[in-house]
């Protein structure tokens, strides 16, 4: 942690800690002392504790007190089911394995319901122990009540955070950049400056997951975060081609291609005003839609190969015949045209939903027309196999939980409920990590189960010292817990619940002892999933998920060039299948890079990383979105005609890169025969990309233009972020 780091994380967790501490203190002494209700003051503590310590709910207070305050009827739910099915061992296994991966799985929701998870499996874990007793819920529920809104109370109004910039108006950010830079392309001296290039690039990395708060991050499953994340990868995609636009061959853009831009400054200015006040783009998109076709219109021909000229594609009057120069710099300008008519309709379905006025096309925005209902089952259909980071936790720490409670229940632990949850704190997505979690959480109980004999041997029966220590210890450990580590946590947490249950029952030094037991069964259970269910996390999962994906692109990228080279046969399965299965690869890679970034990296017998060094999964992810855009942009009708030479060259180009991305995904799958090769990363004849043939229509150029393009996605991959800088601004 660099110098500052240590004063910065105590404030936050001694905030943090302030909260927990007020609210499980005044809900414990309303009840135990108050009331004299000790189940009740035990629910109303466990609450607190489980969904403001144990839970880690991104954002600001009033944020998660607005997450809180919607989670209160779950967490009745599972305190009810709890209570009545912990009657019977059985039917409390089969609860804790069906609640236990319902909880976790629900971490395809977005970080919210990841982070308030495991406080949600604590509530369901707390009535599944003894006193089996259906009796008590209505003090369960008075106590978990209390608690909750205590805690509520507590985050919205005790030390009030500043809310950090949301993801819309980094987005609304972004798009005022590229108006920028599209303004300075269609006036003199047509050119961007390179201070404009790197404010391009430095808001293009804004919108990066990395760089944005968990709780600001438009993860859900619903129409307006799903559009809202496409904004911002539309939006950097912009800032990217924009940046890397060459200058007009004889330094002065022709009228059309100044007024292509032109507009789409407009249009990336009404996008931002679209974010921030609300007003729909809808007529700027409609201005740069006729900007482009006739753009479009007048680059279309010439007809290949020295045929009679006819009508342009949209049935304008015939093209003029432009230098191979011009015709790339046109391709260029259009695809800045399509990325900007994108980020402008996202936008607009962002803010609006389905009252969006934008024109959307059926398969970039497959989403718009689909009821919240249908999108919600589709990220859950789209997470239910194995190959889903997000099932592969949920079943691990399922069959873990469910183990505990079986053994609690069989061998009759005393205070099993703790053997069980030692397994779900302790239980990591990798073995490695798991292991080493263990060794030390094992090590501080054994100190704090020391500290805690000696308390208890002190202090013997005497209830109001426990009860003075108490708010002390837990701002205490709330505080240090976070901030040292796992060892310290279970360590102050042992002592912590020896000072609770001391004010509940007569407190003995074997109260110590059965702490240490009961963490040493959870830690041994969670050891054997951690082996057994996927114990290398999303590391082997990544590598197999960016093979899958890149695989999938290569497919469509085979297909697409040889349909615009002029197989139509070839059109349907990118087109429908294909691009469908590369979203799936998409999302899958996508979620398997979130966790692996929270991962450690994994090593080999003799210390060496498994992993294939050097290996930029951005850039891998980049592919895949590019690889989809470039071949629906290609593949709207009419796709044209290119003539014999150019597709010949098309086709050619297609399969090279098809090619190319089939041996990165060789050299990065798991399970291939090289799965520790170097990935490699330079194409034996890039000059392919700079041929012109006699004829070549725009078409072309633009097909040789997003090829190329990939082929850059693919050079970035190997070079391990060499480019991650220019990446950011270039990719989604």
């Amino acid at each position: 942690m660099r110098a500052g780091g240590f004063p910065k994380a105590y404030a936050a967790s001694g905030r943090r800690a302030v909260r927990v501490t007020l609210v499980a203190a005044a809900g414990f002494y309303l009840f135990r002392y108050g009331l004299d209700n000790p189940v009740a003051a035990t629910y109303a503590l466990f609450a607190a504790v489980a969904l403001a310590g144990l839970s880690k709910i991104p954002g600001t207070g009033r944020q998660r007190a607005v997450v809180v305050l919607r989670l209160v009827p779950v967490c009745w739910l599972l305190v009810v089911v709890g209570t009545y099915l912990s009657v019977r061992t059985w039917s409390a296994v089969v609860g804790m394995l069906v609640v236990g991966f319902s909880l976790a799985f629900a971490a395809v929701g977005g970080p919210r319901p990841a982070g308030a998870a495991p406080g949600l499996q604590l509530l369901y874990m707390l009535p599944s122990f003894p006193p089996y007793d259906p009796s008590q819920l209505d003090d369960r529920l008075v106590g978990t009540t209390t608690g909750l809104a205590l805690l509520i109370a507590a985050e919205a109004l005790i030390f009030p955070e500043p809310a950090p910039p949301t993801y819309r108006e980094r987005v609304a950010g972004a798009a005022t950049a590229a108006a920028r830079c599209a303004t300075l392309l269609a006036t003199p001296p047509y050119a961007v400056t390179g201070a404009d290039i790197q404010a391009a690039r430095e808001a293009a990395h804004a919108l990066r997951s990395l760089t944005v708060p968990e709780a600001e991050r438009p993860a859900g499953a619903g129409l307006r975060d799903r559009a809202l994340s496409h904004a911002g990868l539309t939006t950097r995609t912009l800032l990217g081609r924009l940046a890397l636009l060459q200058p007009a061959p004889g330094g002065r853009p022709g009228a059309e291609v100044s007024a292509v831009l032109e507009a789409v400054a407009a249009l990336a200015t009404a996008t931002a005003t679209c974010l921030r006040a609300g007003r729909s783009p809808v007529s700027e998109s409609d201005e740069l839609a006729v900007a482009r076709a006739d753009l479009s219109a007048l680059s279309a021909g010439p007809v290949p190969d020295g045929a009679s000229a006819s009508v342009a594609p949209d049935g304008a009057a015939p093209a003029t015949d432009f230098p191979p120069a011009v015709l790339r710099r046109h391709a260029a300008v259009l695809e800045i045209a399509d990325g900007a008519l994108a980020m402008g309709t996202a936008a607009d379905l962002a803010v609006h939903g389905r009252k969006a006025r934008a024109e959307v096309a059926p398969g970039r925005f497959w989403y718009a027309r689909t009821r919240a209902p249908f999108l919600w089952w589709h990220r859950v259909r789209g997470h239910s196999g194995r190959r889903s980071v997000f099932f592969q936790n949920a079943v691990r720490i399922a069959l873990a939980l469910t183990a505990a409670r079986l053994v609690a229940g069989v061998d009759t632990l005393p205070h099993g409920f703790w053997a069980t949850l030692a397994t779900l704190t302790l239980t990591r997505t990798t073995m490695d990590e798991t292991w080493s979690t263990i060794r030390r959480a094992l090590a501080g109980t054994l100190a704090g189960a020391l500290l805690t004999v000696g308390t208890l041997l002190l202090v013997g029966t005497e209830t109001w010292v426990y009860a003075v220590v108490l708010p002390v210890w837990l701002l205490f450990a709330f505080t240090v817990g976070p901030v040292k580590g796992v060892g310290w946590a279970q360590g102050l947490f042992t002592v912590l619940v020896a000072l609770v249950f001391a004010q509940l029952a007569t407190p003995t030094w074997h109260l110590a002892e059965a702490r240490v037991l009961d963490v040493l069964i959870g830690s041994a259970i969670g050891a054997v999933f951690g082996l057994l269910a996927w114990p290398r996390g999303a590391h082997d999962e990544l590598r197999r998920a960016a093979a899958e994906l890149l695989r999938r692109a290569a497919e469509i990228v085979v297909a697409t060039s040889a349909s615009v080279a002029g197989d139509g046969a070839a059109a349907a399965p990118p087109g429908v299948t294909g691009h469908r299965s590369l979203r799936s690869a998409v999302v899958l890679a996508e979620s398997a890079y979130a966790q692996f970034q929270s991962e450690p990296m994994p090593f080999g017998g003799r210390g060496r990383a498994v992993t294939p060094p050097g290996v930029d999964w951005q850039a891998t992810l980049m592919a895949g979105h590019h690889t989809l855009w470039g071949s629906e942009r290609l593949l709207k009708p009419p796709v044209g005609e290119l003539g014999p030479v150019a597709a010949e060259s098309v086709g050619g180009l297609g399969d090279r890169v098809a090619g190319r991305m089939l041996l990165v995904s060789a050299a990065l799958d798991p399970g291939g025969d090289t799965p520790t090769a170097p990935v490699p990363s330079i194409d034996p004849a890039p000059q392919a990309f700079t041929q012109e043939p006699p004829g070549a229509p725009r078409l072309y150029y633009a097909s040789v233009s997003w090829l190329e393009a990939l082929m850059t996605d693919l050079a970035r991959i190997a070079r391990g972020g060499a480019d991650t800088e220019r990446g950011n601004a270039g990719g989604p």
